[in-house]
């Protein structure tokens, strides 16, 4: 089969080739640096290829999509143009049981956004079992590296002088401060919530790695249902997946600091839930590498399952 990545010298399309290319059962087409500007080439590969992966900004990703006149050629997308849009599938197998189905059957897949990820992981199951009401008053912070922020964000935190900014760039910060990260449509659709949750993300002072939680008070919830009963529901949603793992309670109970590190994940496609507090307070948190399950790790995932191969291929260490 013939993969082609549109984007292939962003953060996510190096990933996706540093991927690919260990792999002999699908050919990896490219257009070289030189000619990477050549509108006719970029077609005629776009359109000979079985598979295209679109690693573009939004506008750039809609515009490419119109370049593909080859009936049979399927798309994957990793930005944000297409993730509420009833046409396309959305990238994240664990959502429900159907939803391998449904990708595999896609002909355009839309790839969740990182923070999306790990809030609909986290929250989604809570929802469907009952548990979580879907008028409740959402709340998720997110600690999140750099690299999520593109080649721009990166170059700022590689090459810039951290004394001319007092120590600004090793300091966790906060942004989307007026409440309109554009992963919100996404969280808010495919948790089924009726209301966006107020979300608040900040980068920190490492490449890659993040940490997602979501506070609950139990009181509010359905059936005031207490620690142990969010963690069991959890646990079974997940039970058969091979890529979502929740942490058992008894590990999480006796939880440090340093065994939530945003960067525990790096490298692999899992994400990681636990389920932290008492019966009074709970803080749901999910762990994935933003570049792993959050970007580059999914898009190969929904690839194999398209394909019909297995699906943890090139994606299990």
């Amino acid at each position: 089969m013939k993969v082609f990545v549109d984007g292939q010298y962003g953060t996510t399309g190096l990933k996706i080739h540093e991927r690919l290319k260990q792999r002999n059962d699908v050919e990896l087409l490219s257009i070289s640096e030189e000619h990477k500007k050549d509108p006719e080439l970029r077609i005629q590969v776009m359109n000979e290829a079985d598979i295209v992966f679109l690693c573009l900004p939004d506008q750039a990703a809609r515009e490419a999509l119109t370049l593909i006149t080859n009936p049979d050629t399927r798309v994957i997308d990793s930005s944000t143009a297409f993730r509420t849009d009833d046409a396309w599938t959305y990238g994240l197998p664990e959502l429900s049981p159907l939803q391998r189905e449904e990708i595999a059957g896609a002909a355009r897949v839309s790839v969740p956004g990182c923070h999306a990820t790990a809030f609909v992981l986290a929250i989604h199951p809570l929802v469907q079992r009952g548990i979580l009401p879907q008028d409740y008053p959402v709340c998720c912070h997110s600690l999140t590296g750099y690299s999520g922020g593109g080649k721009a964000l990166i170059e700022q935190y590689e090459t810039g002088s951290v004394s001319d900014k007092k120590d600004s760039l090793t300091s966790p910060r906060h942004y989307s401060l007026n409440l309109d990260h554009k992963h919100l449509p996404e969280m808010k659709k495919f948790t089924e919530l009726e209301f966006q949750p107020v979300f608040l993300p900040a980068v920190c002072h490492f490449y890659n790695g993040m940490v997602v939680t979501v506070p609950l008070v139990t009181r509010l919830l359905n059936q005031q249902p207490g620690l142990q009963d969010i963690h069991a529901a959890l646990t079974d949603y997940y039970k058969n997946e091979a890529f979502v793992r929740v942490i058992p309670l008894d590990a999480s109970k006796g939880i440090s600091q340093s065994d939530l590190d945003p960067t525990l994940c790096n490298g692999t496609n899992d994400a990681e839930i636990f389920v932290l507090g008492n019966d009074d307070q709970v803080i749901v948190a999910c762990r994935l590498d933003n570049l792993g399950k959050g970007s580059s790790g999914a898009v190969i995932q929904c690839m194999n399952i398209m394909l019909g191969l297995d699906e943890g291929l090139g994606l299990i260490l």
